[in-house]
């Protein structure tokens, strides 16, 4: 039997990522083919004054702590209506954002939503995944773990 290389890089379900424009190292993500667009779990999201072309919002990384919130505003690069997994659909900002998975940075299309009852702060959709990713989902952390300190803030151990 051949082995063929294939050209896209293999993540698992779950991976540690990083938002270099928000100054964020650290916060994991799901990464969902299910699902077409990513999302990031925003609050304060409300529209610049006078500029209806800006959005700002405040970006909480880790699961369960008010620690190391981000503020940031950016430009808004669509509305859309959204219908989550329950059926329910709301009108969400989406942004462009840089993101770096496995190593390699690529721009995502993402929704700020309310991600509070979710259990990741971010997911990664198909549409992002495009640029050259395979989802295995036997697999997790395959870019490997961050490291001891960011993993205990994300439980809330700070």
């Amino acid at each position: 039997m051949t082995e063929t290389t294939h050209p896209s890089t293999i993540a698992g379900w779950r991976e540690w990522v990083g938002l270099p424009e928000l100054g964020i190292p650290w916060i994991k993500a799901k990464l969902d083919t299910g699902a077409r667009s990513s999302a990031l779990h925003a609050f304060d999201v409300e529209p610049v004054p006078g500029q209806a072309d800006r959005v700002r919002f405040r970006v909480l990384p880790w699961q369960e702590s008010d620690e190391d919130a981000v503020s940031y505003e950016c430009a808004v690069h669509d509305r859309r209506t959204i219908r989550s997994s329950s059926g329910h659909t709301a009108e969400r900002y989406v942004v462009l954002m840089d993101v770096v998975l496995l190593g390699r940075q690529i721009t995502a299309e993402m929704t700020l939503s309310n991600r509070d009852e979710m259990g990741f702060r971010m997911l990664i959709g198909r549409e992002a995944l495009r640029q050259g990713f395979v989802v295995d989902s036997a697999r997790s952390f395959v870019g490997g773990r961050a490291p001891h300190h960011a993993r205990r803030r994300n439980r809330g151990q700070g």
